[in-house]
């Protein structure tokens, strides 16, 4: 009795054994997944991205040209302006004093002229008459012109005074709106040498501008008219639309990198955008519609062992057995597909079972989709890349892509190539 219960525990014992190996040490199932994507009618760009600052279009500096206090102050930061409108007002009674100054001497330069003009025509007659000399008829003469001349001397001092006096007043140039001011009241200016600036107004705040430094590299891809995009932080689920307005010849250089000034045109009817504000610019440099597109991706991969033994290649016979022959050399010389110049372009397309090696004729590319210009139609399903999954794991527990698919964009590269936004 003791003997069968040794040989069962030994049965189970045994039983046990094999189950926890079948179970550590049991081949996982793997299941392969290629991805494709159906070529699809969209719309691809190329673009240039940079930085600039908003600015008004059309910014006035309102300054003095006489120097003196500020007795009043008219406006204020963000006030509406018109044209003509008074701003500020100097203290007037230093000018006000040299006018009447130069009233007086005014009036005795003209008090003079009248007795010289008396003297002169009394020497004339008498030198008519014989009872003075020459000499006397010509200092009288001379007496007279010097008077005439003083007179006309200051008329020209009163008219100066009068229009520093008039220099007072400061009125504003245009319509505009007040975005900044310089001075106070009781505030000493000086217009000795430069004239200093007491207001600065923005003609339309409804229409700005972005002056953008545009990278040396870039700037020969930029021209007038391009569209443009832009965000700010202020708003930044909100996407501004411009158009390239100017793109300025001098150049500005720091620290090595040659950057050139571009101008952005910027409706801001709804006025969120405001002077100073720092714009991401985004310029559309080549813009296509309604084309042929797939994923950069298809152009890059290529089946490996775990694809060929999966899936039958084109030009394999078909033995029953998985994968096939390797594909035949891409065809070259006369049997070529016409490329226009370009190095030959290959996608794989799946067919049932099959993959198929297709040539194709690209055009525009933003690294992310690829223009394709003939070859293939939207019918066609076109393979980006694969993955190996395990279904006990989970899908993508084992996954790994191809290694010749392609890397998303990155890096630093300033002229990133994006498409345009949705619509």
């Amino acid at each position: 009795m003791k003997r069968y219960k040794w040989i069962i525990w030994t049965v189970l014992a045994l039983l046990v054994a094999a189950g926890i190996w079948a179970w550590k040490f049991k081949k996982e199932a793997s299941v392969l997944v290629l991805h494709t994507a159906h070529p699809a009618i969209g719309t691809i760009a190329n673009t240039v991205t940079a930085t600039g600052t908003i600015q008004p279009v059309d910014t006035v500096a309102v300054g003095t040209q006489v120097s003196g206090t500020i007795k009043s102050v008219f406006v204020d930061f963000n006030a509406p302006v018109k044209k003509g409108q008074l701003l500020a007002q100097l203290d007037k009674a230093v000018l006000l004093a040299q006018e009447e100054q130069y009233m007086a001497n005014l009036s005795q330069a003209q008090a003079n002229l009248v007795f010289q003009t008396s003297n002169y025509n009394r020497q004339q007659e008498l030198f008519n008459a014989g009872a003075v000399s020459k000499s006397e008829l010509e200092n009288a003469l001379y007496l007279y012109t010097n008077a005439k001349g003083n007179v006309a001397s200051i008329k020209a001092q009163l008219a100066s005074a009068q229009r520093n006096l008039s220099f007072a007043d400061i009125y504003s140039p245009i319509d505009g709106t007040v975005l900044s001011r310089s001075v106070s009241e009781g505030q000493t200016v000086a217009a000795s040498l430069s004239t200093p600036t007491l207001f600065s107004i923005a003609k339309d705040l409804t229409k700005m501008q972005v002056q953008a430094s545009v990278d040396e590299a870039d700037i020969g891809n930029v021209k007038k008219g391009q569209r443009a995009i832009f965000t700010v932080d202020a708003f930044p689920n909100d996407t501004f639309s411009g158009t390239v307005k100017e793109i300025r010849l001098r150049p500005s250089v720091s620290s090595n990198v040659v950057t050139y000034t571009t101008i952005v045109d910027a409706p801001n009817a709804e006025l969120k955008l405001k002077p100073g504000m720092t714009a991401s610019i985004t310029v559309y440099t080549k813009e296509i519609n309604n084309i042929l597109l797939v994923p950069a991706q298809a152009l890059s991969f290529q089946p490996d062992s775990a694809v060929r033994m999966k899936y039958a290649i084109a030009g394999g016979p078909p033995t029953g057995k998985p994968g096939g022959e390797a594909p035949p050399a891409p065809p070259t010389g006369i049997n070529a597909p016409p490329t226009g110049g370009k190095k030959p372009t290959f996608v794989w397309l799946k067919k049932d079972s099959s993959l198929v090696l297709q040539p194709v004729e690209t055009g525009l590319t933003d690294e992310t989709k690829v223009q394709i210009l003939s070859g293939i139609t939207e019918a066609d399903e076109v393979v980006t890349s694969y993955q190996v999954t395990n279904p006990e794991k989970g899908s993508g527990s084992k996954g790994a892509s191809s290694p010749f698919m392609p890397k998303p964009p990155g890096g630093n590269n300033k002229n990133k190539n994006q498409g345009p936004p949705p619509q």
